[in-house]
């Protein structure tokens, strides 16, 4: 599964969009989108959110990697 810094990053791209159209068109700021796409692991929800809506996406829980001992 790709990591929300792969995503929104190749998505970003893929739209011809910068990392500044990005961040107006999601409502947050540039230092938010840089730090989102360089995978920095403290993030607000709200403002992960506001990012992934304009790809038709949301931030919710899904089943860990993790295994049981």
């Amino acid at each position: 599964m790709a990591s929300f810094a792969t995503f929104i990053k190749e998505r970003r791209r893929s739209l011809g969009l910068t990392q500044q159209d990005l961040a107006q068109k999601a409502g947050v700021g540039l230092r938010f989108v840089r730090e989102l796409e360089q995978g920095k692991h403290t993030l607000r929800l709200d403002k992960v959110n506001q990012v992934l809506a304009l790809f038709g996406h949301e931030a919710g829980p899904v089943p860990s990697a993790r295994t049981k001992d």
